[in-house]
């Protein structure tokens, strides 16, 4: 059974929530981030992507920025944007995207656990982000990701957040620039401290890793490092959510070349394979599992995995399997997409619009949609110990940095 715990969050006053509030490290690049923050002296991103008040051009994982991060988040306490909790809290996240909720609870996880097993991933991890996650912890003192895991659904735990939602007013509640909105309520109460503690200790055998396996890989070297000879640095920051209420959406694929292919060549490899149907200007976004879309010259093609060109253990059904086996690998020479720059990925959020941009614009060659993974394949994949091609899930909504961090 797992272990949980409530933690003295570092979080913003109330006046200031909206304006701290930041889409996650990962899902913006430098530019983006500059973008974002224009104008706004409280943003979040002046910490969790500090190059963008250094000079253009940094390497943004250099010391330099990371040594921005601290003195950034230095100045946010200092100025008292952010403040610590005077006691070890729970803290309820609400999420709301085009009148769908999703609330789950915000609390730091055991690394044992993570270590363990009890905590279950899906994905490998790349050695170079895990070391950014590693430097920029270790530099600022503080967990500024969340990560994000799923548990299956226990009906005590549903009713005790159901009533405290229900029953008490929120610290946070304001809606961001991309119209989600986002409550937060502060669970005070020791017996229900006590309680949603005991709850995953006697009900809840595993979380699984829904988005943030680099994070949680860091914060558990952190742990073993010098730098993790705190008390602080046995948890780390997470939010976890029921099953029942959680959405994956596509992780689409984006190729820059044919590998010397020319068009019609492409398709005839490609329909060895799957049966391939024009689509005309009509894009494609996939309705049911083995069917993918496909983007090429301007034009839609709807390809079917043929039968017996899969196999049906729990890796090899997942769709992203099928494409990566039959045609990224074997077609246009991508054997390990977690390392080869010809292929980027383009979540599902972003729509088929932003597959037909990347092409139309010669960036790239022809790009892919896919039909989601479900939340049974991801649990179904993380018990049986295998990881899942990179890139599968995309989540949405995504939780906002800097209005819960967790200081180690």
């Amino acid at each position: 059974m797992v272990t949980v715990a409530p933690f003295n969050a570092l979080r913003p006053q109330a006046q200031y929530a909206r304006q701290v509030a930041s889409p996650p490290y990962d899902v913006l690049n430098s530019k983006e981030a500059k973008e974002a923050a224009m104008g706004n002296p409280y943003s979040f991103l002046h910490i969790t992507k500090s190059e963008i008040d250094l000079p253009e051009g940094t390497d943004i994982h250099s010391e330099e920025v990371y040594k921005k991060a601290k003195d950034n988040l230095d100045a946010f306490m200092q100025r008292e944007v952010l403040f610590t909790e005077s006691k070890p809290c729970y803290y309820i996240y609400r999420l709301t995207m085009h009148g769908r909720t999703q609330t789950g609870l915000v609390c730091v996880s055991s690394v044992d656990d993570y270590e363990d097993g009890l905590i279950k991933k899906h994905e490998f991890t790349r050695p170079e982000k895990e070391q950014d996650r590693i430097n920029h912890i270790t530099t600022t003192g503080a967990q500024t990701g969340n990560v994000f895991l799923a548990y299956k659904n226990v009906e005590e735990l549903d009713l005790l957040i159901e009533k405290w939602t229900t029953e008490r007013s929120p610290v946070y509640d304001f809606v961001a620039d991309d119209d989600i909105s986002h409550t937060v309520w502060i669970v005070t109460d020791d017996k229900t401290i006590s309680s949603i503690t005991s709850i995953f200790k006697e009900k809840v055998d595993a979380t699984y890793i829904a988005d943030g396996h680099h994070r949680a890989a860091s914060a558990a070297k952190v742990r073993l490092s010098a730098a993790g000879n705190s008390e602080g640095a046995a948890y780390f920051l997470t939010t976890l959510f029921p099953a029942s209420q959680l959405h994956i959406m596509d992780y689409n694929r984006a190729v820059r070349d044919l590998n010397g292919l020319s068009k019609a060549a492409f398709i005839e490899k490609v329909s060895a394979s799957f049966d391939v149907q024009p689509n005309g200007k009509k894009a494609v976004a996939p309705q049911q599992l083995h069917q993918f879309g496909m983007y090429i010259g301007g034009e839609w093609y709807t390809l079917t995995a043929k039968p017996g060109t899969y196999s049906d253990d729990p890796i090899g059904v997942l769709d992203v399997t099928i494409l990566q086996n039959n045609l990224l690998d074997s077609i246009l020479g991508i054997q390990d997409p977690r390392t080869d720059r010809r292929i980027d990925f383009i979540g599902g959020i972003r729509g088929v619009k932003e597959l037909e941009k990347r092409v139309d614009e010669g960036e790239m060659k022809v790009a892919f949609s896919l039909y989601p993974v479900s939340i049974r394949q991801l649990f179904d994949i993380a018990d049986s110990g295998n990881v899942m091609p990179p890139k599968s899930t995309w989540f949405e909504p995504k939780l906002r940095d800097g209005l819960l961090t967790h200081l180690i």
